[in-house]
């Protein structure tokens, strides 16, 4: 039964990235990739990787949707069509991917229990990290504690790539005036035409804003949750980020990108993001300073098992912080940059 939903969803797969090749409107694309990325969770479940399900979900399906639909209010809405078909690139990519194929021929079978990774590693962490980190969730020990270094590159990487997209696209800078009334000074506003000034999208659509309301807090109640439960089941700070960064999403596609700016400002958002890695980084440099190594959270505590949940604790923190800014900043600077609401 498992081998044949494993079929089914391995050929939907391939029938959506057959129409996403040669399906030329792009917001059609943009549903599809969508589509795959919900159907690629599905598969992890599958697998039993439910942490990786969970973040497909969460970042393939929502947030990078959501970004790409931001990215097309800048462009057309329908790819032009090549003047030569590109047929040199149709065969690096064939070569490729049969290079790749036969690259796997090597590999153990799926789940065979003699291959390395079932007879040494996938071992010492099931069995020991109890002992020695604590979590019940295997996955945050191997993520947090034994492959730290390998999370703060992520959440670096993840970083650099949200100030390069600003650094790129960067926010309309309007001029400024001061308004005086009554020979009183009153707090400068942004010189904005009446033609373009931001309108309110939705503004009749009552029930779509009242329950807009109703479901925001209900996100981000939901992603304080999976942020301080990923030691317990899946979850984490990457997730949590990204939901928490789906709400704010939402309330501006709802009301106005204008209007989420005042309410979450990009300026605290560079401040969050510059926190958040700061917060990791520094839980390495606290524990070198108390006679460990870097991020060795046996030294935060008089016990290791207890400086082990406070540094998973707080480097958790960092990288939901750190993801939460990044991805509120590139929807914003892709809203803001299109003028329009998203």
């Amino acid at each position: 039964m498992e081998a044949a939903v494993d079929i089914v969803l391995l050929s939907l797969l391939c029938v959506t990235v057959i129409v996403i090749v040669y399906i030329r409107k792009l917001f059609c694309a943009i549903m599809l990739l969508g589509i795959f990325s919900l159907i690629s969770a599905s598969l992890f479940i599958t697998m039993d990787a439910v942490d990786v399900a969970f973040t497909e979900a969460a970042v393939g399906t929502g947030i990078s949707s959501i970004l790409l639909l931001s990215a097309l209010s800048l462009t057309h809405t329908r790819e032009r069509r090549p003047a030569h078909q590109p047929y040199v690139a149709l065969m690096v990519v064939a070569v490729t991917g049969a290079v790749l194929v036969y690259g796997t021929m090597d590999l153990p079978a799926f789940g065979d229990p003699d291959s390395a990774i079932h007879r040494h590693m996938a071992v010492r962490f099931i069995v020991d990290s109890p002992q020695e980190v604590g979590p019940p969730n295997v996955v945050t020990s191997v993520l947090a504690s034994y492959r730290g270094y390998d999370t703060l590159g992520e959440t670096t990487v993840i970083f650099t790539a949200g100030i390069a997209l600003v650094a790129l696209l960067g926010f309309n800078r309007r001029k400024e005036f001061k308004v005086r009334l009554s020979g009183a000074q009153i707090t400068s506003v942004p010189e904005v035409p009446l033609s373009s000034a931001p309108k309110v999208p939705n503004a009749d659509y009552l029930v779509l804003r009242i329950v807009g309301k109703m479901f925001i807090p209900l996100i981000m109640l939901f992603a304080l949750y999976v942020q301080f439960h990923g030691d317990y089941g899946p979850g984490g700070g990457f997730q949590a980020g990204v939901i928490f960064a789906s709400a704010i999403m939402l309330y501006a596609m709802i009301f106005n990108v204008e209007t989420a700016m005042r309410v979450v400002t990009p300026t605290a958002l560079r401040l969050l993001a510059v926190l958040g890695l700061l917060l990791y980084g520094g839980v390495g440099v606290l524990c070198m300073l108390l006679g460990g190594n870097f991020l060795d959270y046996n030294v935060l505590a008089h016990a290791p098992l207890h400086g082990q949940h406070l540094g998973i604790f707080l480097i958790e923190l960092g990288v939901g912080i750190t993801v939460f800014a990044i991805m509120v900043t590139m929807f914003y600077a892709l809203g803001n940059r299109s003028g329009r609401s998203v």
